[in-house]
C-alpha cells in the first residue's frame, strides 16, 4: 500500500502505512523530530517526540498484546503476523469473497449480475425501469450473500477478522442475510474503498487491511 495522506478532523492528518514499512516509517519520524516516548494500549500506540510531534497508530486486528520490552510496544511484530482474514467486496452488480492466509489468497470466488444504471426518463417508463432495477439489485445482493456463505463460512472459526469493502449500503444489505450472522462479530470497523470487485482487486486487499492508519501531527 502506498502511503496516502488526508486531513484529520481536529488537527493533523491521517497517513496509511503498509505493514512492511511501519518500522522504517516510525524510525524516520524519530529521525526528523528527536527522541520519542511510546505509550501503547490494546488499540492505540502513541509516539511523542521531543519537539511535540505525535504519531498515533491505530492497532489493526486488536487487541495488541503490549510488550513493554519491544519497540513500539510490540506493534511492528503484531502487524507483520500472519492471520487468516476473510474479505467481502460488494458493489451493485459485482462481488468477491476470499480467505487470506497472511497475504496468500487461499480460496476465493468472484461474480457479477447485471444491474441497469440510473435513467433520467420520467413517467410510467421511469417507474417500470426503477422496479426492474430494484429487482436486479436484489438478485445481485442475494448472489453476493451466496458466495460469502460458500467461501467465508467454512473458515469462520479460524479467522481473525472479516474485512468488508465496496459500496457500504450494498455490502451491509448482503451481510443482513441470516446465514452470515456468524461473520458479524468478526467484522473489522474500517471498510475498504475499492473499485468494481474483480479477482485482481481482491488479491490486492492485503496491502490495505494489513496496513496501519496513523494520525500525524508534526507541523
Amino acid at each position: 500500500m502506498s502511503r496516502s495522506s488526508r486531513p484529520a478532523a481536529g488537527g493533523g492528518r491521517w497517513v496509511d502505512v503498509a505493514a512492511e514499512r511501519l518500522e522504517r516509517f516510525l524510525a524516520g519520524f524519530a529521525e526528523r523530530h528527536g527522541d520519542v516516548s511510546v505509550t501503547a494500549t490494546a488499540e492505540l500506540v502513541r509516539v511523542v517526540a521531543d519537539d511535540g510531534a505525535t504519531a498515533e497508530c491505530e492497532v489493526p486486528f486488536p487487541p495488541l498484546a503490549v510488550d513493554a520490552s519491544a519497540a513500539y510496544g510490540g506493534l511492528v511484530a503484531h502487524v507483520l503476523r500472519d492471520r487468516r482474514v476473510g474479505v467481502l467486496l460488494v458493489r451493485r452488480g459485482g462481488f468477491a469473497a476470499g480467505v487470506f492466509d497472511g497475504v496468500r489468497l487461499a480460496v476465493s470466488k468472484v461474480g457479477s449480475r447485471h444491474v441497469q444504471g440510473r435513467t433520467a426518463a420520467g413517467g410510467w417508463s421511469q417507474q417500470r425501469f426503477a422496479r426492474r432495477r430494484e429487482g436486479q439489485t436484489r438478485v445481485a445482493i442475494s448472489a453476493a450473500a451466496d458466495i460469502a456463505a460458500a467461501v467465508l463460512l467454512p473458515h469462520c472459526d479460524g479467522m481473525a477478522a472479516v474485512v468488508a469493502g465496496g459500496d457500504r449500503a450494498a455490502c451491509d444489505e448482503a451481510l443482513r442475510d441470516p446465514r452470515l450472522a456468524p461473520l458479524i462479530p468478526l467484522l473489522a470497523p474500517r471498510r475498504l474503498d475499492v473499485p468494481e470487485p474483480r479477482l485482481r482487486v481482491l488479491e490486492s486487499t492485503p496491502a490495505a487491511f494489513r496496513g496501519v492508519r496513523v494520525r500525524l501531527n508534526d507541523q
